[in-house]
């Protein structure tokens, strides 16, 4: 294999990498931490220029897809580009490590000719661990909190924000004209260990936790979470007088009623002492009452920031500065493989136990196979181990100088380890096909009785660990299946807790056709695909007939729900060919069939529910996108009535819409459909069409 064409193959991992592990971030349930993340981007950067790729065809400036279905969309007047990064992993043109500080004085140097001086201040900031938000005031009265987004568009948060009761509604001390202001959302740590301790199932780390209750359709209760906010930035303004340097427009802000870290700001010209500042607050960090994961290091004189300009990716007139993770080094003894719900086999380091981050870490994840061989990690090799988040242990990096003769590589297996079916490979994946596979079944039992999905009382993980052993549970319908008596004998049971457990199969019957569905764990198939399949089949019957005739390849049913054409919507929101394709072949699988039979044999529930179904004729079938505020009705309540009466939400505009429902403060949505031709409804006419008024 030629030189280029192994940088071609490697390039394409890279981005299949960077999409994952961006897919995971959004999702609250990151794997890797942001300075591997940052590695990725750096290797495929580099890769990229190496190759000659086009600006227009680098994954980096592709439109970024942080949307959550449900909330609207929204371009930022001013992007909210990222900072460059100090990395402790850059490398000089000769191959060898750049310190941090060669790299500071790097960014000085640039901007000390670019602005043709010898030397300018700068102030040094804390960087919060947190999501960024963008609000946007006029005369002084919040308008509209918008999230970053892919940093060009973001997500409307505006009633999630005014729930939380933390940013101020209105400023203080006048405020005529239009501002936006920019900071963080984030969670204090005694707030989110409080909260946490009130949940079955806690939550990951603060910054995770935040950006999901963010996204929370229903703002009710956020205010309960003690989720906070502090300020750093003025994007525009139109009619504002605003201070000339930064240091004075975090004083402006904070005597307006907005929450700054003005006594944690530095003050400096010495590139020397912001880096020394830098690595002083490292030790005081662990201090404090909520999470930073490094400082910002920014020009004080905001006159100069529009001469300076940016790339595509950064502003230039700032560069941030990430703690390094606690690193330790420890012997990799073993690799094996852990097989998931859907199968997917992921290698697991088994590692000499070693102390990091104040735990004691023995196994570690390697995430993938395409990433253990880019790093080359074998048996026997003395690796770093840190925790991504500071909570999940993973094998970062390999001290191949401690390397022992004749260590191979790991090679990912050809078949599953636990029920020998032969592995199949998807993108930069490996996955067990055999749904019968015992740790799949485990897995996907636990899915299946978990809140999220069939949310069935008392069976947590440890009972479905028992029903697996013990009383030879293979499939879901066979949970229906089980006696008090037998449930009465297991460890840690007894008669009570065996008659509450079976109390919640009995009730876990009657929840519907979408959580039966977002419970049998079927690849690309979670809570909001749950639901818009069944709102759209209605009955299990109806959706696997239809799988059989698109795995048939039917031109009507594969032009149903996949459209040739780009431009047209598909009859189920959301559902792209690619996605369709996988859904609907794993539901026309004989395993899964025969699981759908036996779930209706016990009584199980297969359609939508009889209290979730009044259609209308005047919304059935027809697609709606909302916008603005409604003056009586949340969106999360509006959608629900919608879907119920027969029609579909989507979360933008085509010529396939039907209805805009516009409230107050509308946006960009609204002059769309204005320019498509798409009717523009009020919630009163919304209603009509409903049928909920005279």
């Amino acid at each position: 294999m030629g030189e280029r064409v192994r940088a071609e193959v490697e390039l394409e991992q890279l981005t299949q990498q960077i999409r994952y592990h961006e897919a995971a971030y959004r999702a609250g349930a990151p794997e890797i931490t942001d300075a591997a993340f940052d590695d990725l981007v750096d290797r495929y950067q580099e890769l990229a220029e190496q190759l000659g790729l086009d600006a227009s065809e680098r994954l980096d400036v592709q439109p970024g897809q942080d949307h959550t279905a449900g909330f609207e969309t929204v371009e930022h007047r001013v992007p909210m580009l990222s900072l460059e990064k100090l990395s402790p992993n850059r490398r000089d043109s000769g191959g060898e490590p750049m310190p941090l500080s060669d790299q500071l004085s790097a960014w000085f140097r640039r901007r000390r000719k670019e602005l043709e001086v010898d030397e300018f201040p700068v102030i040094v900031e804390p960087k919060v661990d947190g999501i960024s938000v963008s609000l946007l005031y006029t005369d002084g009265m919040l308008r509209r909190a918008v999230t970053r987004g892919d940093g060009r568009k973001g997500d409307v948060i505006t009633k999630q924000v005014e729930r939380l009761g933390t940013v101020p509604i209105k400023l203080k001390r006048g405020g005529e004209g239009e501002i936006e202001i920019r900071g963080e959302l984030y969670w204090p740590l005694t707030e989110f260990a409080r909260f946490n301790a009130t949940l079955d199932k806690p939550l990951i780390n603060p910054r995770n936790g935040c950006a999901g209750m963010m996204k929370r359709k229903d703002p009710a209760g956020l205010e309960e979470t003690g989720i906070r906010a502090f300020f750093y930035q003025v994007a525009w303004d139109h009619g504002v007088k605003l201070p000339p340097t930064q240091c004075d427009t975090l004083q402006w802000l904070a005597d307006r009623g907005a929450d700054v870290y003005l006594s944690e700001v530095f003050q400096t010209a010495s590139e020397e002492d912001a880096l020394q500042y830098c690595e002083d607050y490292d030790a005081r960090r662990r201090t404090l009452d909520y999470d930073i994961d490094g400082m910002v290091i920014k020009l004080d004189d905001l006159g100069v920031y529009a001469r300076l300009g940016a790339t595509g990716h950064h502003p230039h007139w700032g560069i941030a500065y990430k703690f390094p993770p606690e690193r330790k080094p420890t012997q990799l003894l073993d690799i094996e493989v852990s097989v998931g719900k859907s199968g997917k086999l992921t290698p697991v380091a088994i590692l000499e136990p070693v102390f990091v981050s104040g735990t004691t870490v023995s196994r570690a994840s390697l995430h993938n196979f395409v990433e253990l061989e880019r790093k080359d990690v074998r048996v026997g090799d003395t690796v770093l181990v840190e925790k991504a988040g500071e909570i999940i242990p993973q094998v970062v990096e390999v001290d191949k100088g401690k390397r022992k003769r004749g260590a191979k590589r790991f090679v990912a297996p050809d078949v599953c380890p636990t029920c020998g079916t032969e592995a199949v490979s998807e993108e930069i994946f490996v996955y067990c096909p055999n749904p019968a596979c015992p740790d799949q079944v485990r897995e996907r039992l636990r899915h299946f009785a978990s809140r999220r999905a069939m949310d069935i009382d008392g069976m947590g993980e440890v009972l479905v660990d028992q029903v697996v052993d013990k009383l030879g549970v293979r499939s879901p319908d066979d949970l229906f299946r089980i006696e008090v008596d037998a449930l009465a004998v297991l460890d840690r049971m007894g008669q009570k807790s065996a008659e509450r457990v079976k109390t919640g199969l009995e009730a876990a019957k009657e929840r519907g056709l979408a959580r039966v569905l977002n419970g049998l764990a079927i690849r690309h198939v979670g809570e909001t695909m749950a639901e818009d399949l069944a709102a759209y089949f209605k009955t299990a019957d109806a959706l696997l007939d239809f799988a059989a005739r698109y795995v048939a390849e039917d031109e009507d049913a594969v032009e149903t729900v996949a459209p040739a054409k780009s431009s047209e919507r598909g009859a189920v929101e959301g559902l792209a060919r690619k996605s369709a394709d996988s859904i609907f072949h794993e539901l026309d699988a004989p395993a899964v069939r025969k699981v759908f039979m036996g779930l209706a044999d016990v009584g199980v529930t297969l359609s939508v529910r009889a209290a979730d179904v009044h259609e209308v004729a005047d919304v059935a079938g027809k697609a709606f996108v909302l916008t603005g505020t409604l003056p009586t009705l949340k969106r999360t309540e509006a959608t629900k009535r919608i879907k119920a009466a027969g029609g579909k939400v989507s979360g933008s505009i085509s010529k396939k819409t039907d209805y805009v429902v516009a409230g107050d403060d509308p946006g960009s949505k609204h002059d769309k459909a204005q320019s498509l031709g798409v009717e523009i409804i009020d919630e009163a006419a919304l209603l009509a069409l409903l049928g909920e008024v005279e």
